[in-house]
């Protein structure tokens, strides 16, 4: 006769074992990011296209703010459109990882209330699958720097690096918004708006250097707690050969904001994750 499985029931065991079962619930991770992917542009259609229009139409509207409106010229000549659609790379990652991580848990409201596993499964899975659509971004941005005959250099291979950045504020204020939304529903108003104003207190319209030149160094200093600015900053320097500025002290702050998020978050998600199931 086969041996059955030994079920340890004590006090406290799930939250020693905590971590241990985040890697044991690792299928869950899978299962959930796949669903999202297939579910994200179900009875669409044009389907997963939708993730090439939204940068496209904006990085389109923002070359013209900039370069006509605003009668910004681009450094050394170069195509004002690949500046602009560099910065829509990270934030539009950025935006779409943190409005899916925010709305994750409410989504997944039946799963919760019924099955125990480590809720911090639910929002990570949610970030990942916002690397979809990152994936088609990126083709797009390597079909306009053929079509401006742009070709990247070595500053690329530590692109990466920035991704993670960008991973890392997604995650960390999507902890944070979460956890709230569950507590508080009006959060779900708030999520939207932190989009729509946070693109405009980023890089993304203008560069960083545009924005000081025409602020000063004193507004620069709170500029750059906004944890997008020294990613997408990178971004535009990795993609396009250095030839935009990368301010180190800026990229530093933005690393040390995104570390306090990730921690924060990370608290503050395990602090209320034992009320989820109760509350939501």
């Amino acid at each position: 006769m086969q041996d059955l499985p030994e079920l340890l029931i004590e006090p406290g065991r799930a939250e020693k074992n905590y971590w241990r079962d985040l890697w044991r619930y690792r299928e869950l991770f899978y299962f959930l990011a796949w669903r999202d992917i297939l579910v994200r542009y179900k009875q669409t259609t044009i389907g997963i296209a939708w993730a090439m229009i939204r940068p496209l139409l904006a990085t389109i509207i923002f070359t013209v703010i900039g370069g006509k409106v605003a009668g910004l010229k681009a450094p050394d000549d170069m195509p004002r459109a690949l500046i602009v659609m560099a910065a829509m790379l990270p934030w539009q990652f950025f935006s779409t990882a943190m409005t899916e991580a925010s709305n994750s848990l409410i989504g997944n409201a039946n799963l919760i209330s019924k099955v125990y596993f480590p809720r911090l499964v639910v929002p990570a899975g949610a970030v990942i699958t916002s690397f979809v659509d990152f994936l088609i971004t990126l083709g797009l941005m390597a079909a306009m720097m053929a079509w401006y005959q742009f070709l990247p250099d070595w500053h690329l291979l530590l692109l990466p690096l920035f991704m993670l950045l960008a991973l890392g504020a997604a995650l960390g204020i999507g902890l944070w918004l979460c956890a709230l939304n569950v507590e508080y529903r009006d959060f779900r108003y708030i999520v939207p708006f932190v989009v729509q104003f946070g693109i405009y207190v980023s890089p993304v319209i203008f560069t960083s250097a545009e924005i000081k030149e025409k602020l000063g160094a004193t507004f620069s200093k709170f500029y750059a707690l906004n944890p997008m600015v020294g990613v997408i900053d990178g971004f535009q320097w990795a993609i396009l050969r250095g030839k935009t500025a990368l301010d180190t002290g800026e990229l530093l702050t933005s690393i040390a904001v995104i570390i306090v998020l990730l921690i924060t978050g990370v608290w503050y998600f395990r602090k209320m994750e034992r009320t989820f199931a109760d509350v939501i």
